[in-house]
C-alpha cells in the first residue's frame, strides 16, 4: 500500500508500451495525375496544372485558355504578370481598360488529401472563383466519420468528391453544386487567373 486511501503502489518496473500507431493513409498516385483523372469523373474541361500553394492551401487548379485573348496579349507583349501586388493595382480606377484582359479562365480547384478535413479546408476558399472538388483515397470514405461529418460538410459548400482505389481507379461519390453562380472577378482572381495562365504558358512549354 501506498498508505494513502484508495491507492495501490506500482512498480517502479513496470513499462507503459505504447498505443499501436494507425499506419498512414497512402495516397494510390501522384497527385497530378488523380486531379486529372477527378476532372475527367467530374466532367471538367480545361488543364489540370502542377499542384501549387495559393492563399496558404495546397491545390491544383483547372483553367482554360481563351485563345483568342492569349493571341491579343501576344501581339501586346503582355506577359503572365505572376507578383500579387502589381496585380493588385489592376482593381484601381485609373488603371481601368490599361491592364491586360484575363487570358485563363479558372473552372475550379481540385485539392488531393489524405483526410477528408484537410481535402475541405484547402478546397472551400477556391468555391468564390469556380468549382471545387476534393480527391480522398477510397480508405478515408469508408468510415462513420467521413459519412457523419464530411459528406455534410461538403454538400453544404459545395465541394464535390471523388474517391481513389489502390489501383488509382477514380469513383465520384458526392456532385458538387450543380446551380454555380459566375465567379467573382475580383483583384484576387486576376492574381490566380495570372498564375494559372503562366503554369499553363509553361505545360505546353514543357509538353
Amino acid at each position: 500500500m501506498t498508505g494513502f486511501p484508495g491507492r495501490t503502489a506500482v512498480s517502479e518496473n513496470l513499462k507503459v508500451l505504447p498505443a499501436q500507431l494507425t499506419p498512414p493513409v497512402e495516397l494510390p498516385a501522384p497527385v497530378r495525375e488523380l486531379a486529372a483523372a477527378a476532372v475527367a469523373a467530374l466532367g471538367w474541361s480545361g488543364t489540370v496544372l502542377p499542384e501549387m500553394t495559393l492563399l496558404g492551401r495546397r491545390v491544383c487548379l483547372v483553367a482554360d485558355l481563351k485563345a483568342d485573348v492569349h493571341a491579343e496579349r501576344i501581339c501586346l507583349g503582355q506577359d503572365p504578370v505572376t507578383d500579387r501586388a502589381s496585380v493588385a493595382t489592376w482593381a484601381w480606377p485609373e488603371l481601368s481598360g490599361r491592364v491586360p484582359e484575363p487570358a485563363a479562365r479558372i473552372v475550379g480547384a481540385i485539392a488531393v488529401a489524405r483526410h477528408w478535413r484537410t481535402g475541405l479546408a484547402n478546397a472551400v476558399p477556391f468555391l468564390r472563383y469556380g468549382d471545387a472538388a476534393m480527391v480522398l483515397p477510397t480508405s478515408a470514405v469508408l468510415t462513420h466519420d467521413y459519412l457523419a461529418n464530411c459528406l455534410p460538410r461538403a454538400r453544404a459548400y459545395g465541394v464535390a468528391v471523388v474517391s481513389a482505389d489502390v489501383d488509382a481507379q477514380v469513383d465520384l461519390d458526392l456532385p458538387g453544386r450543380p446551380d454555380r453562380a459566375y465567379p467573382e472577378v475580383d483583384a484576387l482572381y486576376r492574381w490566380v487567373s495570372e498564375l494559372a495562365y503562366d503554369q499553363i504558358l509553361e505545360t505546353a512549354v514543357g509538353a
